[in-house]
């Protein structure tokens, strides 16, 4: 193993620090993080000059210099289709697909039908090209229900579906099967979490297995969080996963419909709402409106969209729906696309301030 110096963060300042040492040409991209229970070392291109160690620790005050230490080379997967050449025949390699969703130890992937017989070389491959990978999912259906579930089918490696994921410091016990999840959405996570003010009540109003909850409550010691969800098994995960972060005292878990949640108990009560329901946000707009203080507060809307001009026309619902309460539309805050979920649909987010 190649030795190199390094610098020694917590776990919940490696994404910080990983930009800092960018920004200074310091990190060795060509070595493996190495981790211990609560601390991560970062391997360095070179011993940084009093200058840069100084601005290092400004940023970072409890970051440390470490000795030389030993490291495993970030040598990068190998490619799929080098892994099954000879196994599929090559006019179908080429639909292999492109995008595996990482949940812990658990990689999930659509198989295309022309590649439903070599399903299990595909599952072996994805494990060889990934070590850390303990099982292959392979999706079976789309999400779809009142518990946004999807059905799953084992491909290879260990038969379950009950993972832990990690994000930015958090811990989440995930149950593919059960609860809905999406790691793509861990950009969306962070800067909704940056965004919430300390001492600002929150509610997420399809909370899941808490990753905007826990995140926010991380973040901040004086904002606190009301985390609903129907599904009773995410019910389940995510006050286990305010368990396994500390939040319990930041993040209130509630089981049940988040229209009758916030009309019996949250009504006028917070400063932010986040609606990550993007099949039926629409349907709740009234709802968040009433959730909101009476001086009004941000909303966080999601949606999938299908038309030409999906920004456009998000923000065209949103507005029309705000329109139709006892509130008023002061000002859209923030929009982008968030991802595409199909050919010519995308999911979009607007952040709207209401009064």
């Amino acid at each position: 193993m190649p030795e190199a110096a390094a610098v020694k963060v917590s776990k919940t300042s490696v994404q910080k620090a990983l930009v800092l040492l960018r920004k200074l040409a310091l990190l060795n991209g060509e070595l493996r993080l190495q981790r211990e229970t609560e601390q991560v070392y970062i391997p360095l291109t070179r011993t940084p000059t009093a200058d840069e160690l100084k601005e290092l620790k400004a940023n970072l005050p409890t970051l440390e210099m470490s000795k030389r230490k030993s490291f495993e080379s970030a040598k990068q997967p190998a490619r799929l289709s080098d892994l099954l050449s000879g196994k599929i025949p090559s006019h179908v390699l080429a639909s292999l697909p492109h995008a595996i969703d990482f949940i812990g130890d658990i990689a999930v992937v659509e198989i295309p039908p022309e590649l439903e017989p070599y399903k299990q070389d595909i599952g072996e491959a994805i494990l060889k090209a990934h070590k850390r990978v303990k099982t292959v999912l392979s999706k079976c259906g789309a999400v779809s229900g009142v518990y946004r579930l999807r059905d799953f089918e084992v491909v290879s490696g260990e038969t379950r579906t009950l993972t832990v994921h990690r994000e930015y410091g958090c811990v989440f016990h995930v149950d593919t099967a059960k609860a809905y999840f999406s790691p793509r959405l861990s950009y969306e996570h962070a800067r909704i979490a940056s965004l919430v003010q300390e001492g600002e009540t929150v509610i997420d109003m399809f909370a899941g297995v808490g990753p905007f909850s826990i995140l926010i409550a991380k973040k901040h010691t004086t904002t606190h969080v009301y985390g609903i969800d129907v599904n009773p098994e995410a019910y389940i995960l995510l006050k286990k996963n305010v368990v396994a972060n500390r939040v319990i005292d930041k993040v209130t878990p509630i089981l049940g419909d988040t229209r009758q949640v916030i009309n019996e108990r949250l009504s006028e009560v917070a400063d932010r709402v986040i609606m990550n329901l993007p099949e039926k946000a629409i349907e709740y707009v009234d709802v968040a409106c009433k959730a909101l203080k009476p001086k009004g507060g941000i909303i966080h809307y999601y949606e999938f969209v299908n038309q030409p001009e999906p920004i456009e026309t998000a923000k065209s619902r949103l507005a029309e729906s705000i329109k139709q309460t006892n509130r008023e539309l002061y000002k859209i805050l923030h929009t982008r696309i968030v991802r595409g979920v199909a050919p010519f649909t995308h999911q979009v987010v607007v952040d709207a301030k209401v009064k």
